[in-house]
């Protein structure tokens, strides 16, 4: 995983060539919002308890099937399984979201998710819901403007909603 910085200088040096203007453009625009995309990843980490448990209780609750007896979060054991998976999911958005990169959230996270749920008989369109009902709630509190650097955030709120996409789409 590269940051920004490193992949757009990595990038420029492949081809032997100077750093772009609009290469250098988009990297002062994202140093100019760094406290911005801190202040959202901060908010996220410290509700991300709330964010996975409004999100499995509103889960289930639509679903019941799935903590019903031999649903696939029946037992406290699949249960857990579930709320792990969950926050694993939202941490590497964290990460991807604190880089500005997916690349973290692709090759340790996604890449292989659907294939091990579907080998362990996960239903993949639940997760799926379970992310979006995720991001919604983080996007929420991420957007908050109380107490946070100002300015228009809709453009970092957007690239925290792909990476909750990007998670749903993969295991859905």
């Amino acid at each position: 995983m590269f940051d920004a910085f490193t992949k757009v200088v990595s990038q420029s040096d492949a081809r032997g060539e100077f750093l772009a203007q609009g290469q250098l453009d988009a990297l002062s625009s994202m140093v100019s919002d760094a406290n911005k995309r801190i202040d959202a990843v901060n908010r996220i980490t410290g509700s991300a308890s709330t964010i996975v448990a409004n999100a499995a209780r509103t889960l289930f609750a639509e679903q019941p099937q799935l903590i019903a007896p031999g649903g696939n979060a029946y037992t406290n054991r699949r249960m857990a399984a579930c709320l792990r998976d969950m926050e694993i999911i939202l941490r590497y958005v964290t990460y991807a979201t604190f880089a500005g990169d997916a690349s973290v959230l692709d090759d340790r996270c996604l890449n292989g998710l659907r294939e091990t749920y579907q080998a362990l008989g996960v239903p993949g369109g639940s997760v799926a819901a379970g992310v979006q009902k995720m991001k919604e709630a983080a996007i929420a509190i991420a957007n908050d403007p109380n107490g946070v650097t100002r300015g228009d955030c809709s453009s970092l709120m957007s690239e925290i909603g792909s990476y909750f996409d990007r998670a749903a789409n993969a295991v859905g």
